[in-house]
């Protein structure tokens, strides 16, 4: 069985590296037959496609994607220095 660091680093160079994901701010944890998704991100099917990346990659894992959507608001009006 391959040591649970090298799980989680083989999940998160896929979050990072996979064309439907690109993401680089989620930790990845192993312990034991789970392994977990957390960090943020902007939208729920982010949050999902990041989900379906780490079966991929580890599908003899119950993963458990604990990550957070957060809203982005549009910027508001310009701030003006004086």
């Amino acid at each position: 069985m391959e040591a649970p660091q090298y799980v989680a680093a083989r999940v998160q160079a896929a979050l990072a590296e996979d064309v439907r994901t690109h993401e680089l701010g989620i930790r990845v944890d192993v312990r034991g037959d789970q392994l977990f998704l957390r960090g943020q991100v902007s939208g729920a099917e982010q949050r999902e496609r990041l989900g379906e990346v780490a079966r991929e990659i580890a599908p003899d894992l119950r993963v458990h994607n604990e990550i957070n959507v957060v809203e982005v608001n549009r910027p508001g009006e310009d701030e003006r220095l004086d």
